[in-house]
């Protein structure tokens, strides 16, 4: 086996391994003792000093080989100074989870954490409070965690890459494929889990990944590890660095990591270009001198699988002296010994790399004890009744309705009696999806239909099987769907179709369940399908007589049984919206995973709801019980000017000036209480061709409209959500005409004009020749 090979197999270990058994972890981590000798007599204990004077001392004393020892992943630290080991690798993504620095007890204390929906769910629900809220909680347990020892204080998340191909195992992980709804995700969340104060103290770092062009993990032989992402500058600063620049520019992160594969002929992590002159230079990420870490053996790749490096040494040299600051390793990969032996690797550099880490590590309370903001959370702060209540709330709010054809909602009827079918009706362990820890406890669909009182049968099905495989379920199935009023169905797929290191190679549903669903079908009695996992070409289901309703829940998260019952019987109102585009089949002929082009040209038709045409269901889809009318409350002033709209505006940077509110006005027209996400799309022939369809421009979630009430608000927006990019990556505004629409499918139109002359918001660094 070759060390690639064996890279590679432990990449693909990682997403199912339970890392409560690696080896070289120990049982807990220790925090650094400020109160006692050794540690006590360094500077970096004195809180009077300044975060930089308290990393600068500890930097200083620390000999070179242990210098070299603290700026991996697996941080030794050093006896000789009271520095405890610390490992920079724990994940928070949706949740507390498994990861090398992350530990589960078997019995409480610190045995499980809230398990909420994957974050595309959460995105479902255009609520960005919402959003906050959920961070907030998943940054309280993540710092009890650390707080006791079973983790450190800083979680690789949130995933920012757009999802912009429905194929991408880790697609799930993020917030969607529309760079609007993925920035306010990504500030949002970083805000709840940092905490309130965190110029004065972090809760944990935040870490923003993965920098930058990274949405693919396997496809024809071409793997992430050695993929060179060739991306116009156009596209580059439009959809694929944006989400970051809100991380870095406006919401200062506290850590980034950069990626695996390369961008335009240099791998990330050995990019000057990303990870100095955009990263710290054009966004001005060095307020806290924040760090970088690079993606888990990706230093490794720049020599290996890029062969950007004649040697690993070369390589790892490279990475550092590019700006990353700290290389994670599953075991020792980078040669850092190899490239400091050689002169390659400079003290400087790595003094610039650890003081960026301890700075980090300050100023997230670490050398702090009991005088740290946040030493008081504890196990007590762990699941709490409240985040119990949120992780439900989010399953509802983002599960998404995509038919009905009156049948819904189904009536609290004693005498109706349902058939819950389908390979997850009473498998509470498909609820999570990848990067899980461990829940508390996951209530599936056949437990929520008991607690309800529902009378039910239920009968399981296949998952990914195809027509040849042993039919040990339909004999089942139809028996429970004769016996019952209504089939609920609940299939899609598990994380065995889908996750790190495996991409899906088509979107139609397994052989096997389509003619389940069929079958069950021509039973004769109304079917509803709930469809756990990333889009799937749903039109037969759409367009099928016997299909009643459809919704799609992705992975719901602990309570996710108890959403999908609560919805399907009326107990709440369904409200989400699709963050992500449902393709036809055809799309994964048409289009290769290693494209990054995202405009259409020639036969290539485009990506993303922006540019595709014709999409199953477009992105921002979603029914309701009840019905709206949402319009737009006529503009004071329908003409503005850029000069003008500028020179009112002293934000440091221009694409984050205000344009006055946007008032709209939504009425419920039916009989039900429900929510509504009010979408807000622009779309004009305005800058460089081509034009976009249209582009989320502004939104927002009202809740609980009662039925006819009528809500108005004033939707916030900058400029930035009018500006084009240009072929350069530059944010331009330009004078036009732009037409506002309210909604998908739209509901209303409105028209703005700027005048004045074009503006130029942000000019866009340009690439090394």
């Amino acid at each position: 086996m070759t060390l690639r090979d064996a890279l590679f197999l432990a990449a693909a270990a990682w997403s199912q391994v339970d890392f409560a058994v690696a080896q070289y972890k120990p049982e807990r981590t220790f925090w650094p003792n400020c109160t006692e000798e050794p540690l006590s007599l360094n500077a970096v204990c004195d809180q009077t000093l300044s975060p930089p004077e308290r990393a600068a001392a500890l930097v200083a004393a620390l000999y070179p080989e242990e210098k070299l020892q603290n700026i991996i992943s697996q941080s030794n630290g050093t006896d000789r100074l009271g520095l405890p080991f610390y490992n920079w690798w724990s994940e928070a993504l949706y949740g507390v989870t498994h990861a090398p620095g992350v530990r589960f007890r078997d019995t409480a204390p610190f045995n499980h954490a809230t398990s909420f929906p994957m974050p595309v769910l959460t995105a479902a629900t255009f609520d960005d409070d919402l959003t906050e809220a959920v961070g907030n909680v998943i940054g309280i347990e993540a710092r009890a965690w650390g707080n006791a020892g079973y983790s450190g204080i800083d979680f690789w998340t949130p995933n920012v890459n757009p999802f912009k191909d429905p194929r991408w195992g880790r697609g799930s992980e993020t917030p969607g494929e529309d760079v609007l709804r993925v920035k306010r995700y990504a500030e949002r969340i970083i805000r709840g889990m940092e905490g309130p104060v965190p110029d004065q103290e972090r809760r944990i770092i935040s870490t923003c990944k993965h920098y930058a062009g990274n949405d693919f993990e396997d496809w024809n032989g071409t793997t992430r590890h050695d993929f060179d992402a060739r991306i116009s500058m156009q596209d580059f600063a439009e959809y694929y660095m944006s989400p970051f620049q809100t991380c870095a520019r406006d919401e200062k992160c506290g850590s980034i990591m950069c990626a695996y594969n390369a961008v335009n002929g240099v791998p990330s992590c050995a990019s000057e270009y990303l990870l100095q002159t955009i990263l710290r230079e054009h966004w001005g990420w060095t307020e806290h001198n924040n760090y970088i870490t690079s993606d888990c053996e990706a230093v490794l790749d720049v020599s290996l699988n890029h062969g950007y490096a004649s040697t690993n040494a070369e390589g790892t040299a490279m990475c550092f002296e590019a700006g990353m600051d700290t290389s994670c390793e599953y075991a020792s990969s980078s040669d850092i010994p190899g490239a400091w032996e050689q002169g390659l690797l400079t003290e400087e550099t790595v003094d610039r790399a650890l003081l960026r880490l301890y700075e980090g590590l300050v100023r997230a309370g670490y050398f702090d004890g009991e005088d740290s903001l946040y030493a008081h959370l504890g196990w007590e702060d762990v699941n709490t009744p409240e985040a119990q209540a949120l992780a439900l709330r989010t399953a509802v709010e983002g599960i998404v309705m995509l038919k009905n054809d009156g049948t819904l909602p189904l009536a609290r009827d004693s005498n109706v009696k349902v058939a819950l079918i389908g390979f997850w009706a009473e498998d509470e362990s498909k609820l999570q999806g990848g990067y899980h820890g461990e829940a508390p406890y996951l209530h599936s669909p056949a437990w929520a239909a008991e607690q309800m009182g529902i009378d039910f049968v239920v009968a399981g099905g296949p998952i990914l099987e195809d027509l040849t495989d042993p039919d040990t379920w339909t004999e089942a199935a139809l028996a429970a769907a004769e016996e019952a009023d209504y089939v609920i169905y609940f299939g899609g797929f598990d994380t065995s179709l889908a996750g790190e290191t495996l991409d899906r190679t088509h979107v139609d549903w397994a052989p096997a369940q389509a003619q389940l669903l069929r079958d069950l079908g021509a039973v004769g009695k109304p079917v509803i399908v709930v469809q756990l996992g990333d889009q799937l070409d749903d039109t037969e289901l759409l367009e099928a007589d016997w299909c009643s309703g459809i919704f799609w829940a992705s992975w719901p998260g602990q309570d996710g049984g108890t959403a999908v019952m609560q919805l399907i019987f009326g107990e709440a109102a369904p409200a989400g919206r699709l963050p992500i585009t449902m393709y036809p089949s055809n799309y994964t002929e048409l289009i290769p995973m290693t494209d990054m082009a995202l405009r259409p040209t020639g036969e290539f038709p485009g990506r993303t709801y922006r540019w595709y045409p014709n999409p199953v269901k477009p992105f921002g889809f979603g029914l309701h019980y009840t019905t709206f009318e949402a319009d737009f409350v006529p503009l004071c002033n329908a003409e503005l000017n850029i000069q003008q709209l500028l020179e009112n505006c002293d934000h440091q940077y221009p694409d984050m000036c205000a344009l006055p509110g946007l008032p709209i006005k939504v009425k419920n027209t039916g009989e039900r209480v429900s929510d509504y996400v009010a979408l807000v799309y622009v779309k004009g022939e305005v800058g460089p061709a081509p034009y976009p369809i249209k582009t989320l421009a502004t939104y927002t979630r009202l809740h609980d409209i009662q039925p006819g009430e009528t809500e108005k608000v004033r939707l916030s927006w900058t400029l930035g959500n009018l500006a084009r990019i240009d072929e350069d990556g530059n944010t331009v505004l330009y004078p036009g005409t732009y037409t506002l629409l309210m909604d998908e499918p739209t509901q209303a139109e409105i028209k703005l004009t700027l005048t004045g002359e074009v503006a130029v918001l942000d000019e866009w660094p340009a690439p090394p020749a």
